[in-house]
Parts: C-alpha cells; structure tokens; sequence
C-alpha cells in the first residue's frame, strides 16, 4: 500500500507514472504504425495505384 500512496504522492512517483504511461501509449502507436505498414505490404497493388501516373 505504501508503494502506490508513493506513486501517486511524490515527485518521483509521479514521474515514474508519466514514463510508464508514456512507454504504453508509444507501444501501442508503434503496434498501429507497423501493422499498418505491413498491411499496406501484403498487396503491391494497394501501393501502386497511390502513385501518381506520368
């Protein structure tokens, strides 16, 4: 119990909450970004009508 009155309470505590909400927030974005990159991988189709024509 002394932990979380710790986290919430001190300068250090609520320092550490704010880099581990942070590491969550950017993993979370990272599992997006990626997915995304591989989705768009999968069809070379999807990719190329993107481009403009010459």
């Amino acid at each position: 119990m002394q932990m979380l009155i710790d986290l919430f309470s001190t300068d250090y505590g609520l320092m550490s909450l704010a880099v581990i909400v942070f590491l969550i927030v950017m993993w979370i974005w990272f599992t997006i970004l990626f997915l995304g990159k591989i989705r768009l991988g999968e069809d070379p189709e999807k990719t190329q009508t993107n481009l403009p024509k010459p």
